[in-house]
């Protein structure tokens, strides 16, 4: 007995030392002494991107001894927030917490920390454009670095269309004229195969409908009263004119369309050959590229031209856990990822057309011809953005309830005037949280 209480003794002594020497370097994130240690980073994206990421933290590692970059991966944005919230939830989250246009709402939380102390040493951010500085500050304050802007796009299949003998899409045009235009090529079509994907709503996201809103001038959200500007009878206008669409053959079925979540190129209605035109996000098009044979390119979302309606969003942004025990460390990361030319060459434009000029200038040097198309694209839908308006205070909550009313107007569950009412009643009780 007493051989093994000795035993147990020295065992307790042995993984108490461990447990010490594997502390060293993790003191509190606060400390300006803390010393490199393991890092992880939280986002969401495709197999092109997890490829991407992996070797953009091979570069640091090599020019960074010491500091070790975990990985941790989710496929959309709704699994993303779903760990991370349960993570911080547990007192267990990453050091690096890639966001969207919802990291205010984690603000109020104290989630990410506030960067000014470290601009200007770990974090340089003269290289970045102040639109983007902007868009990542609350009341003065960085908390958000900009992974680069995003504007939203329909991506076509070009070889598709000239296979068929369909006239190409014009860059710019109103609802009415793509409306006659889909109708144009819907009869060249193969059987099985709809001029547009039903970008209405998607199981993850709320873009396409955040859009028209903005076309048909009742943004989502007014943050100065903390009321939306949207009644019944706008959200089933845009009901309306889905339903026209779905009507005429001009958007596939609601039992097809519900088959493709549109989360990225492996569940997409486009790159499964169901779709001439789709619906991404600029950024995502070397992506849908790279997982097809024929030539895609970009055209506006329709009205576009006319009203300002698309915005340059912050595709994502890099925040720093505040509770982080190496804050130095994940900061000298992001700095890296934002600023270095060797980031630059790697990403390239996987997470928006960057807002760094040194991360720009590396990443056009070396660009394909679809990130050509991406900078192409910019330059014509640049000058018809305007800044982006106020998302409502839970957004993550407006994507799936808003999916789940439209489904039922697309299966004909309900009609438009009931789903419209539905979707007010929505906007209303989340402005309100």
């Amino acid at each position: 007995m007493k051989k093994i209480s000795l035993v147990l003794g020295v065992l307790v002594l042995s993984a108490a030392t461990v447990f010490a020497n594997g502390q060293t370097g993790t003191s509190s994130g606060s400390s300006s002494g803390s010393a490199p240690g393991t890092i992880r980073w939280a986002f969401w994206g495709s197999e092109s991107r997890i490829k991407a990421s992996q070797a953009v933290i091979d570069a640091f590692e090599a020019a960074n001894p010491g500091i070790k970059v975990n990985l941790e991966v989710s496929g959309g944005t709704g699994d993303h927030f779903n760990k991370v919230d349960t993570q911080l939830a547990g007192g267990n989250a990453p050091d690096i917490i890639q966001m969207g246009g919802n990291y205010p709402d984690y603000i109020t939380k104290g989630v990410p920390l506030n960067l000014d102390p470290y601009i200007g040493t770990l974090l340089i951010t003269s290289t970045i454009d102040p639109g983007a500085i902007a868009a990542g500050s609350q009341d003065g304050h960085l908390y958000a670095v900009s992974t680069g802007a995003t504007i939203p796009a329909l991506v076509y299949n070009k070889t598709l269309l000239q296979r068929i003998g369909a006239p190409l899409p014009n860059v710019s045009m109103t609802w009415d004229q793509f409306r006659a235009y889909l109708a144009s090529i819907k009869g060249l079509l193969p059987n099985g195969v709809y001029p547009l994907q039903d970008f209405g709503s998607t199981a993850s996201g709320s873009t396409g409908f955040g859009y028209w809103l903005r076309w048909n001038g009742t943004p989502i959200y007014d943050a100065v009263t903390g009321t939306t500007p949207v009644k019944a009878a706008d959200a089933q206008k845009f009901l309306d004119l889905f339903k026209d669409y779905r009507d005429n053959g001009f958007i596939p079925p609601a039992d097809i369309a519900a088959g493709y979540a549109e989360t990225g190129t492996d569940s997409s209605s486009l790159i499964a050959g169901k779709v001439a035109i789709g619906f991404i996000v600029s950024n995502q098009f070397a992506g849908y590229q790279g997982a097809t044979t024929d030539e895609l390119d970009l055209i506006e979302v329709p009205g576009a031209a006319a009203t300002k309606a698309l915005w340059p969003q912050l595709s994502q942004v890099y925040t720093i856990n505040a509770a982080s025990k190496n804050i130095e460390s994940a900061i000298k990361f992001v700095n890296f990822l934002v600023n270095s030319a060797d980031a630059g060459k790697i990403i390239g434009n996987d997470r928006g057309i960057s807002s760094s000029s040194t991360f720009r200038t590396a990443a056009s040097a070396v660009a394909s011809p679809a990130d050509q198309k991406v900078f192409k694209y910019h330059d014509v839908a640049g000058p018809h953005t305007s800044p982006e308006t106020p998302h409502l205070p839970n957004d993550t909550e407006l994507n799936s309830t808003l999916n789940l009313i439209y489904q039922q107007v697309a299966f004909n569950r309900i009609n438009t005037t009931q789903g419209g009412q539905q979707i007010y009643e929505l906007l209303v009780r989340l402005s309100r949280k």
